[in-house]
């Protein structure tokens, strides 16, 4: 999966941007250089465990290869980042390649995008169902927030939907993980905020993955990051005096409340787009149970009509 915050035309101008982990049993790369400058840039790619270092190099050879590297911009740190899904696929076969990432980021587009059982989310599951990538967005404030995530964690009896533990009722979860397993969220916004700003946004994706059940267990790595292409004029300059907008850290309820929203529903919708699929050595992934799921919220009156 490859993200392009700024789209291609806009690749070499960063974005300020935030990061936080809530559990650190997984990997983003870039994640020191936004911490030290408060920026990332070129695209950010989420693949498997074992493919991260491939989707890192390929980002870096698309950008030499189609950018003006050279004038003044020869080297990059992209966000590169992972979740396993060494049950349903042959890891160590490194079928990723650099042709995969070429391809992801050359696809690359605005609107609506595929979820459950595509791009980096291909192999993967989430609350012992089939899980994977999942998106969702909000209007607030005159901004839109949209929010990316790999879902790869938790355990079936975790599961929550609406406030409805569902998972204790459902039947058929897999719970080879243990716990163990991740998730990766990016949050990204037209809101003009700073990078302090981005680091508090992003900590409330958190708060978006707890409401439907997730506990960050020991093994799970959950990574956040959340960026804004707000003052892409003071970005794009390296001499000079530069000015932003931003608002006022008082205003941000709002952003935060959309923020943990969204993750939540994008969690939600990376399940309920999913079929069952099987994988290496013939291990099956069931995906989520959809009508008993909807007959449990129905009967604790959370379906309307």
């Amino acid at each position: 999966t490859a993200i392009l915050p700024r789209g291609r035309a806009a690749m070499a101008t960063p974005c300020w941007s935030g990061i936080f982990s809530l559990n650190g049993n997984g990997e983003m790369t870039g994640s020191h250089w936004i911490e030290e400058t408060g920026t990332c840039e070129l695209a950010v790619t989420i693949t498997n465990t074992h493919a991260v270092g491939v989707a890192r190099d390929a980002a870096i050879k698309w950008a030499a290869r189609n950018l003006a590297f050279g004038d003044g911009m020869d080297w990059g740190l992209p966000v590169a980042a992972e979740t396993f899904d060494g049950h349903l696929n042959d890891i160590n076969g490194f079928h990723v390649t650099e042709e995969h990432v070429f391809a992801a980021i050359e696809s690359a587009r605005g609107g609506p995008i595929d979820e459950g059982s595509v791009g980096g989310g291909t192999g993967m599951s989430c609350y012992g169902f089939k899980g994977g990538s999942g998106s969702a967005s909000r209007a607030a404030g005159g901004y839109t927030l949209g929010a990316f995530v790999q879902a790869n964690f938790g355990r079936p009896r975790e599961l929550t939907v609406a406030g409805v533990p569902v998972g204790r009722e459902l039947e058929g979860g897999f719970d080879y993980f243990s716990g163990l397993g991740s998730i990766i969220v990016v949050l990204a916004s037209d809101a003009p905020l700073l990078p302090h700003q981005l680091k508090r946004r992003a900590r409330r994706a958190g708060l978006g993955i707890v409401r439907s059940g997730a506990i960050a267990h020991h093994g799970s790595g959950d990574i956040f990051l959340a960026l804004s292409t707000a003052n892409a004029a003071a970005l794009g300059t390296a001499a000079g005096v530069a000015t932003a907008e931003f608002l006022p850290d008082e205003s941000l309820d709002f952003l935060f409340e959309a923020a943990i929203q969204a993750v939540d529903e994008a969690i939600l919708n990376a399940l309920f787009a999913n079929q069952d699929m099987t994988g290496r050595n013939g291990h099956v992934i069931r995906a989520l149970p959809r009508e008993r799921v909807a007959a449990l919220l129905a009967a604790a009156g959370r379906l309307a009509g």
